[in-house]
């Protein structure tokens, strides 16, 4: 049978083995549960996080401008040294005019000068370049003395600024600290919450998560299942041997903190969202051509089933429920909704315009 357009067709074994695994069952979706520790707490942490990063970026900001009024108040400042190095050799250099001065013709004014030297034409003419010397370094002086000066003032209004740029980073520090202690407590919260679900098998309700302006994929068609922004490090891959897995390991992993945006890589309609299993709290999406993708170990979900979602939206939080040890986004791309039928997901993504950590996750 030929395949449908759009899907890699698949080896006679492999799909053997993929109509046995059909007769599985797919977790069952349980009624969502309301309760004041669910949807409240994730909402808040996702709060938490758009605040966390636009006070680091506001953080990092400001040690960049500290570091640049720091870096340019100590140029100035050797240059300032600069300067008044030359300003000495310039008094010096007028010392030596004067002196000249004197010894060719003491403190007798010009006129007597002239009328009492051998050589009226040249004492006119060493006279005329004694006062051309001495204005010349007159200049000098002034010059070097008022560009000393500007630069005096030019590296004190950069101390100010190093200095008052330091202390604005100082209070964000606080600020960010604060930020950083109220998340990590709440995502523990978070966490416990969905261990709860999991143990009684029961999904709670989709957090209505305010996604900041940028989340989604912007008119792209696939996108990562976790922003580069958001920062992740790929730790377990398709096909990869360990103890946590009955045989392979069926996806790729994303370690992540709690709390993480997950997000669909593509438009596409939410097929399942079920809480309990290995998998933990999970959403598994529908997308064109018959593809799926699924999201596991989560610590809540933000969308419902039969729900449409866009690419880059928001579908839950990472967590580590279910047969996890860490918080981490266990994902898989399927061509079934079904454990089993999963094909390597990085290839998938690359085959489709999404390279992890190239700048187009």
């Amino acid at each position: 049978m030929r395949p449908p357009r759009g899907r890699r067709s698949l080896p006679g074994p492999v799909l053997s083995a993929l109509a046995a695994l059909l007769v599985l069952p797919f977790p069952a979706t349980a009624a969502p549960v309301a309760g004041p520790d669910g949807p409240a707490v994730s909402a808040e942490v996702a709060r938490l996080l758009t605040e966390a990063e636009r006070v680091t970026e506001e953080y990092e900001r400001g040690r960049r401008a500290a570091a640049v009024q720091r870096a340019r108040a100590h140029r100035l400042q050797e240059e300032l040294a600069d300067r008044r190095r030359e300003l000495t050799d310039l008094h010096g250099r007028a010392g030596e005019v004067a002196r000249a001065q004197y010894r060719t013709g003491g403190t007798l004014p010009p006129t007597a000068r002239l009328l009492l030297a051998d050589d009226p034409e040249a004492a006119l003419r060493a006279e005329r370049a004694a006062r051309q010397a001495g204005q010349a370094v007159d200049r000098l002086v002034r010059g070097t003395d008022r560009a000393a000066r500007l630069l005096e003032e030019a590296a004190a209004r950069a101390r100010t600024a190093w200095r008052d740029l330091e202390a604005r980073h100082a209070r964000l520090a606080v600020v960010k600290r604060g930020l950083e202690t109220r998340l990590e407590r709440l995502r523990r919260r978070l966490q416990a919450t969905a261990d709860r679900s999991v143990a009684a098998g029961r999904c709670r309700g989709a957090a209505r998560l305010e996604q900041p302006s940028g989340a989604r994929g912007a008119g792209r068609t696939w996108v990562a299942p976790v922003s580069e922004a958001d920062g992740y490090e790929l730790s377990a891959g398709f096909g990869s041997a360990g103890k946590h897995w009955a045989r392979r390991h069926t996806g790729q992993d994303f370690a992540v903190d709690i709390g993480t945006p997950v997000r669909s890589i593509g438009a596409g309609r939410v097929h399942a969202v079920s809480c309990g299993g290995a998998f933990g709290i999970e959403v598994v999406v529908r997308h064109a051509n018959g593809w799926y993708s699924q999201y596991a170990h989560l610590a809540s979900v933000a969308v419902e089933q039969g729900q449409g979602v866009a690419a880059g939206q928001w579908v839950g939080q990472a967590g580590t429920t279910g047969n996890s040890t860490g918080p981490h986004l266990h994902f898989e791309v399927r061509v079934t909704p079904y454990l089993g039928s999963g094909v390597d997901p990085l290839r998938w993504l690359r085959e489709h315009g999404v390279v992890l950590g190239g700048g187009r996750a």
